[in-house]
């Protein structure tokens, strides 16, 4: 079992892809990838602990999958924010179902939210939790002169919290595999 849920974080890496070529279909993506976390944590709460070359495989195949799985998972949680602001504001020149490939006005998220999933990864699994502050607070001063707008403020809140969440769950689901 414990194999197997290795197997599935593998593929939420490398789904990364052919989920990001969903575009319009976010929430299909994310859902996909949501189940799939959830298939590999019960795997991985059923089984017991790996050690050796598989205790490895796991932390490099968890960290692979932090770095690289998240995309559609945000861009799911922005399709969500803009359905629920087009509902009480009006329209704006960017519709609420549009994905051209950039959810809003802050540029380089897909490489920042990389650094910023893998950095979170490294914590935790080296059990020092404090480096996920040391990583928001840096992430969030290197991003200050751009958040003084509402909707890059919006856009950093709402995908920050989505991709340090979805790297605690998969940290979650490593640290179920080697403990």
């Amino acid at each position: 079992m414990s194999v197997t849920a290795i197997v599935i974080l593998a593929l939420l890496a490398l789904a990364q892809p052919v989920l990001r070529g969903w575009g319009r279909h976010a929430l299909l993506g994310a859902s996909v990838q949501t189940v799939a976390l959830g298939l590999a944590a019960i795997l991985a709460a059923a089984a017991d602990p790996v050690a050796g070359f598989w205790r490895n495989a796991a932390l490099v195949v968890a960290v692979a999958a932090v770095a690289l799985s998240a995309d559609p998972v945000v861009r799911a949680a922005f399709t969500l924010a803009r359905r629920s602001t087009a509902a009480t504001e009006p329209p704006a020149d960017h519709a609420p179902d549009d994905d051209d490939g950039q959810p809003g006005p802050l540029r380089g998220g897909l490489a920042i939210g990389i650094l910023e999933r893998s950095a979170i990864a490294a914590a935790v699994l080296t059990h020092w939790p404090e480096g996920i502050a040391v990583v928001l607070a840096v992430k969030g001063l290197a991003r200050y002169p751009e958040l003084r707008r509402a909707d890059a403020s919006e856009q950093f809140i709402i995908g920050t919290f989505t991709s340090v969440l979805w790297a605690l769950a998969i940290c979650g689901v490593a640290t179920l595999l080697i403990t």
